[in-house]
């Protein structure tokens, strides 16, 4: 079941109106680069000369930047240092549009903070500066009140552990036990040996390497991965395990359904820094948009491959995952959109004054009547879009034995041709729900219509739109094609 490059144009546009929470460690990642050509006289140690700095979100915080960049509006809960860095992170978290209000202020704690020296794009050595002691009760009470009262505005709840103190079992069965009770999904990024504190929640995305952990069995074949993977989901009760597995991909275990393992998006690998809230992130965009365990799952992988592509705790793009997917048909897929998409792609061609001609069929078997009908079409708009029948939509109305070739195949083709603009595929009898989106300017037809027989025509016209009807070339028909290809060959 792979991703459809629509498919993941909607689930970005969605994504806008989709509310988060993310529920973890906070922490900023310093950057230094430099050069290292010399070795220090004082010890056998390089020297690094920097040349440049840069800091970013890290921790859950680096889940937050991936949420934002899909559009999400994000809430983040966590407790921070009252020093400069806690300071520095709130700032960052507003600039980007982030709800702070859950983010509590300990003057007895440490900011987290690491510090990465880097010569020729590798990591030379890493400064830890945080607090990992579990945090106060007053404070526990804090974040479960503030989850407690705010709990309805979100889609889902994403839980980013780092061990650094802020995640106790009270808080967890806390947020897991509330959120189930109102029947919002979480997922958990795990860290630890003892996952039975995430009991109840939704999916949790374990590396390999903390899975084992976690399961005390050594992942070195199917076998071993199952043996671990069964011992996790009956530890926590989840519905789902997804494990990553570096260059093998992923694997995801679904409580009462079959295994699917996904394997890795081929790609350099830089630096694997926070591929894991990439996974989290780009998992709870899919989940809370309404995608399967699976699909949300591969959306995931495709991310994450995108992620380890570059240094340090980066964001991936919505257009750099839909630029990835699709690479099949690439010129025909950029044309082919769900009809959430193409309302947000015409609205802003109608705002750059173009005219929009619509037609819509089934186009079964295409033919040079077709193509002599849509060029034809084309020329009442600066824009053509296709409505095109789906298969189930054809079989209601041409019987069990139509189409002859399926809605995907015949969608490529049409959109190869340079006189359309944009497919959508509708399982509708009629295009009525494509016209009340769409707002055309002018609905195009085939000449065997009437203009009082169009579907829309009283739609179209009151908004100031109109209908043309174009003659088909006499002959050209699927129907006498079939007909051929019979009396040739039976």
């Amino acid at each position: 079941m792979p991703m459809d490059r629509k498919d993941a144009e909607s689930i970005f546009t969605r994504a806008r109106s989709v509310r988060v929470l993310v529920v973890g460690d906070l922490m900023l990642d310093e950057y230094l680069w430099g050069t290292a050509e010399r070795i220090s006289p004082e010890a056998p140690v390089q020297v690094v000369d920097v040349r440049r700095e840069d800091m970013r979100l890290g921790g859950a915080g680096n889940v937050v930047n991936n949420l934002a960049a899909f559009g999400a509006g994000v809430s983040i809960c966590s407790v921070i240092g009252g020093d400069e860095n806690g300071t520095l992170l709130r700032h960052a978290f507003t600039g980007k549009g982030v709800d702070v209000a859950g983010v509590f202020e300990d003057p007895m704690r440490m900011t987290s903070k690491k510090t990465r020296v880097l010569a020729a794009n590798q990591q030379i050595v890493r400064i830890d500066r945080e607090t990992r002691e579990d945090i106060a009760p007053e404070f526990e009470e804090k974040i479960l009140a503030y989850v407690s009262n705010q709990q309805n505005i979100w889609d889902i709840i994403l839980i980013s552990d780092y061990g650094k103190g802020l995640l106790t079992p009270r808080v967890l069965a806390g947020i897991i036990g509330s959120a189930k009770e109102r029947g919002i999904p979480v997922i958990v990024d795990p860290k630890g040996n003892d996952y039975g504190k995430y009991r109840g929640a939704t999916i949790i995305t374990p590396n390999r390497k903390e899975a084992e952990v976690a399961s005390r069995v050594a992942i070195a074949d199917a076998g071993s991965l199952r043996r671990a993977a069964d011992f996790l989901l009956a530890q926590g009760e989840y519905d789902a395990l997804l494990i990553t597995r570096s260059s093998e991909g992923m694997s995801l275990f679904l409580r009462g359904g079959e295994d699917v393992h996904i394997p890795t998006v081929a790609r350099e690998v830089y630096d694997v820094t926070g591929a894991g809230d990439t996974v989290v992130a780009s998992l709870g965009i899919g989940l809370a948009c309404g995608l399967s365990f699976e699909l949300a799952a591969r959306l995931a992988n495709i991310a994450a491959g995108i992620a380890v592509g570059k240094v340090g705790t980066s964001t991936v793009a919505p257009e750099e995952i839909i630029g990835s997917i699709g690479h099949e048909h690439q010129d025909s897929d950029i044309k082919i959109k769900n009809l959430d998409v193409l309302a947000s792609c015409i609205e802003e061609e109608k705002r750059k004054g173009k005219r929009i001609a619509f037609t819509n069929g089934c186009f079964d078997l295409l033919h040079v009547g077709h193509v002599k009908y849509l060029q034809k079409a084309r020329t009442y708009g600066d824009l053509l879009i296709l409505g095109l029948n789906s298969d189930a939509s054809i079989r209601r109305l041409k019987g069990e034995k139509r189409p002859l070739i399926g809605q995907n195949e015949r969608a490529h083709i049409l959109a190869a041709l340079d006189c359309i603009d944009y497919v959508v595929i509708f399982d509708e009898d009629t295009p009525i729900r494509l016209l009340e989106t769409l707002h055309p300017h002018v609905l195009v037809k085939g000449g065997d219509y009437t203009p009082d027989r169009v579907v829309g025509k009283d739609l179209v016209e009151s908004y100031g739109g109109r209908v043309e009807l174009v003659e088909f070339v006499d002959g050209k028909s699927t129907t006498n094609i079939i007909e051929k290809i019979l009396q040739n060959y039976s």
